[in-house]
This record gives structure tokens, sequence and C-alpha cells, in this order.
């Protein structure tokens, strides 16, 4: 029977997952996060790499992301790369940089992006709860096989609760803040 430790590792990896997801929403602020893990087919396409590992992105203000490749011969292949992502965002060149502007979102994206953000979350609530779900099947057998007492069962389940409870807390405050986030204007 896995132990309380491999199923709280469980639930982070099912959190950390959400993170990443919440990451590369667009808030109408310029991050990082909005162009580093878009697959770019460089030299000639025989390389799928990462914008992040083809060049230094920075963000110069709120709405000012640079990129600046290490090898300007695969420029062009970036704003391609950032173009065809179809991300609503326009990258320029502007010499060995290439700038991209990051608009505001219309009350109507923010609306959009805050229903998609409703969905990420219920969808890592349902991956946390099915976490639990298994491990209950997990105790109930170790029980039914006399591998536990009823007294370890009902603490088993308890501290499985309290666990399944903290992590959902968790995603609730990380929806908070991106979903206050997402309608700061």
């Amino acid at each position: 029977m896995e132990d309380l430790k491999e199923v709280r590792d469980r639930m982070e990896k099912a959190m950390a997952a959400l993170t990443g997801d919440l990451t590369s929403f667009r808030t109408g602020r310029a991050t990082p996060s909005l162009v580093e893990n878009i697959i770019v087919p460089a030299y000639g396409g025989t390389q799928r790499l990462k914008v992040v590992e083809l060049g230094t992105i920075n963000v110069n203000d709120p709405h000012t992301v640079t990129i600046a490749p290490w090898d300007p011969s695969v420029i062009g292949e970036i704003r391609k790369g950032i173009l065809e992502a179809n991300i609503g965002l326009t990258p320029v060149i502007d010499n060995e940089l290439i700038r991209i502007a990051v608009p505001e979102l219309t009350t109507e994206q923010r609306q959009q992006f805050v229903k998609l953000l409703g969905s990420k979350l219920e969808s890592s609530r349902v991956s946390i709860r099915q976490i639990r779900q298994d491990h209950m099947h997990e105790i109930k057998k170790a029980f039914d096989n006399k591998e536990l007492s009823e007294e370890e069962r009902d603490r088993a389940e308890a501290d499985l609760q309290k666990l399944t409870d903290e992590m959902i807390k968790k995603i609730d405050e990380l929806g908070d803040k991106k979903e206050t986030e997402l309608m700061t204007i």
C-alpha cells in the first residue's frame, strides 16, 4: 500500500502541472512564460527547440517581451514559430532582437480566460480527488485483508482527507490569485 508521502508526491505533481498551465495564461502583462515553451523548428527544421533554448528572453516593461537569439541565423524561425503558435502575439524583428508588444486584454478576452481558468482548476481538483479515491481503495483493501485495524484505517482515511483538503485549498488559492491577476486592468 502506498504511504501518505507517495500520495502527497502524486498530488504535488498534479499541482505542478496546474501551475505550469497557469504560467502560460496571458494576463495582459509581459512575462517570459508567454513564449519560452513555444516549440520552434530551427536550423531549417532539423531541430525542434523551445524559444528559451534559442535565446535570452527579457521583459523590458509591462507590455514588451524581447528575445535575443544566441545564433542570429534563427531569428526568422523564432518569429515564425511564435506567429504559428497562434497565441495572439505579433513578434517584430528589430536588428538582432525580436520585440513582442503584449496588448491589453479586452474585457471579453479576460472573461474567456477566467472560464478557461475555471475548467483547468476543476480538472486539477478532479485529479486530486482521483488520487484520493485510488488510495482509499488501497486502504479499504488493506483493511479487508486484515493488514490494518479499524483504528488504523480510520486514521489513514482522516489523514488522506486532510491532505486532499489541503491540496484543494491550494488549488483554490492559485485560482483566486490568477483570476485577480486576469481581471486587473
